[in-house]
């Protein structure tokens, strides 16, 4: 059995992420936040978020972080059964997810000619308005759409000219894969609430500690 399902078939853990998750993302964008604007590093805190929640749920002995630089699909493992963590802010369930970060053109052909997804994907849609959540789509089921939809369809290429931030999947294959019959959801009330957050307060009380 496939490890992650005990996390979606755990009633009780299914209710602490729909209630705490917006509000841990939240802190998340508000310490990346800077003159205004979310910087990229908010994706790192998330990512770091989420695998809280997995060793909150596995243990900190099951819970493998660390990978060479030879597996860069792989952001954690459950004992053997390793995963990405992707996460998106938009109203639909679109482009934007990153699978490989190049600028490089020929290395984008390449990859898109080769690639083959290597491990499930944890994916958190994120949308402040109304709906999103957390999905879990298994290594088979994103091989399935890669095969149905086709590698031109799968994948979206960096546009020539441009300074883009690497390859990403395309709005067809994210909605297919959230249509698809064999996914893990967790819906999620993406509501923010009014917090009083300070970036620098921790590293200032570090700074206090004798």
């Amino acid at each position: 059995m496939n490890k992650i399902r005990e996390l979606f078939d755990d009633t009780k853990l299914v209710q602490r992420i729909q209630n705490r998750l917006p509000y841990l993302f939240q802190l998340a964008e508000l310490d990346s936040t800077r003159g205004g604007r979310i910087g990229m590093e908010v994706g790192s805190i998330r990512e770091r978020i989420i695998v809280a929640l997995l060793i909150h749920k596995f243990g900190q002995q099951y819970v493998k972080t660390e990978f060479p630089i030879t597996e860069p699909e792989i952001d954690v493992a459950i004992e053997n059964e390793a995963y990405s963590i992707k996460t998106i802010t938009n109203k639909k369930l679109g482009g934007g997810v990153k699978l490989i970060w190049t600028v490089d053109t020929q290395k984008a052909h390449q990859f898109r000619n080769s690639y083959q997804p290597s491990c499930g994907m944890i994916l958190i849609h994120i949308n402040w308005t109304n709906g999103g959540g957390f999905y879990y789509f298994s290594q088979t089921v994103q091989q399935e759409v890669l095969q149905e939809i086709g590698r031109e369809n799968y994948i979206k290429l960096p546009k020539i000219g441009t300074n883009p931030r690497g390859v990403e999947m395309t709005s067809l294959a994210l909605q297919t894969l959230g249509q698809h019959e064999k996914k893990l959801f967790i819906p999620i009330n993406w509501a923010k609430t009014n917090i009083d957050y300070n970036p620098f307060k921790k590293w200032v009380e570090h700074w206090q500690e004798k």
